[in-house]
């Protein structure tokens, strides 16, 4: 049980940060409420799953290939580009704060999953801290055990993303439409921050191959 606890926590400590990922969870929530902001939050998870998933069936070797990790890097900025052009897009158009915009509830989930699966400080922290942990919990038990007792780190972060879709399902509230459009203008600007920044790993990566 000290073990899953400790699994939670470091989840929680994974999701908690500013970036991306979070800033999709709370702009979701901002504008449309609990339920799109929750399934961003799946689609998270659900892309940390996949990461993995795959290192515990040995493809961390084939994701720390040079080539491979650039073509990543190049993939997470184009997607932060286009969700922060999209974001700044919203600046000059009219937003309306309704529960009942589910549709825009369909593509939460996907679009939760392709900013954390693009995004290359996931992948970098999944091989190298996830990787660490199943090596130490196999020594202790079956490989099986190993991978369900490592697994419980994504209820934390399922659990940071919860909280926050429900913070932000009261909190829109107190949003109005003009406050919504500077929010969506300033996330949109730091999800393109967030894609220079990929973009320049990408560039130092290239020169140095």
């Amino acid at each position: 049980m000290l073990q899953i606890l400790q699994n939670i926590i470091l989840g929680i400590s994974l999701a908690a940060p500013i970036g991306p990922a979070n800033i999709a969870v709370i702009k979701r929530g901002l504008k449309y409420g609990f339920l799109p902001a929750f399934l961003v939050g799946l689609g998270v998870v659900s892309a940390d799953t996949t990461y993995l998933l795959l290192i515990y069936f040995g493809l961390s070797n084939f994701i720390n290939i040079p080539a491979v990790r650039i073509a990543i890097w190049i993939f997470g900025a184009l997607v932060l580009f286009y969700l922060g052009y999209s974001s700044i897009k919203e600046y000059s158009e009219k937003i309306e704060l309704e529960d009942s915009k589910i549709k825009e509830g369909s593509n939460s989930f996907v679009m939760g999953y392709m900013v954390n699966i693009s995004n290359p400080i996931t992948m970098v922290w999944w091989v190298g801290v996830f990787g660490s942990i199943l090596s130490s919990s196999i020594r202790n038990v079956s490989q099986t055990m190993a991978l369900l007792n490592s697994l419980t780190i994504l209820i934390g972060v399922l659990s940071w993303h919860s909280l926050v879709a429900v913070s932000l399902h009261w909190g829109r509230r107190l949003i109005s439409e003009s406050m919504m459009k500077y929010i969506s203008l300033i996330f949109g600007v730091a999800l393109i921050g967030f894609g220079c920044y990929f973009g320049y790993n990408a560039f130092i990566s290239i020169i140095g191959t």
